[in-house]
């Protein structure tokens, strides 16, 4: 049963990380991809729709770490099982999203001086 709590720490672990750039925005007042646009994942959605993304994300990620097994900060496994879970979905996003954003090649188009 423990190897389901790890799943879950790292699952809550991606999906906080999926909580912070739509809350971000959001509270920004600025649009930002999400599954609700079209095309999804790919049109913007208002900044609304992304604080509202963002908290429900920030509460399925609290019930998955918070309350699903014993999650002990200390303890090291609980801690790399969150840990990778922000770590690669980080990684994923900042791909998925530098696309959109010019993250994935920041010095494309950029004149030197």
């Amino acid at each position: 049963m423990e190897s389901l709590h790890y799943l879950a720490y790292f699952g809550g672990g991606a999906i906080l990380t999926n909580a912070v750039p739509h809350f971000v925005s959001g509270v920004m007042g600025r649009p930002f991809q999400s599954p609700f646009a079209k095309p999804h994942g790919e049109g913007l959605s208002s900044s609304t729709v992304n604080v509202l993304w963002g908290f429900f994300n920030l509460a399925i990620g609290y019930l998955l770490v918070c309350h699903v097994g014993n999650f002990d900060l200390h303890a090291l496994d609980d801690a790399a099982a969150l840990g990778l879970g922000i770590l690669l979905f980080g990684v994923m996003t900042a791909r998925m999203f530098g696309r959109f954003h010019g993250g994935n090649s920041p010095l494309q188009g950029r004149v030197s001086p």
